[in-house]
């Protein structure tokens, strides 16, 4: 199982699973971030938190965590 936060920056991946549950599952779906929807990472904080990712034409932060959640190939 691949997740978005080991993407390597330049790279995109399609969205296969989002893993979690309630309300941080809700807030990644209401970002735009559903199965079948390309990302593209564009660049990751010195510290690598957050990541910034390009999804569907807008740009987005997405922390660790969170990025960790979503099951990417």
């Amino acid at each position: 199982m691949k997740t978005l936060k080991q993407v390597a920056i330049g790279d995109s991946a399609k969205v296969v699973k989002l893993h979690g549950q309630g309300a941080t599952k809700r807030r990644i779906m209401d970002m735009g971030i559903t199965r079948g929807t390309q990302v593209h990472v564009r660049k990751v904080a010195p510290l690598g938190d957050p990541i910034e990712v390009t999804v569907r034409g807008f740009e987005l932060s997405l922390r660790k965590d969170d990025a960790d959640m979503i099951e990417v190939e």
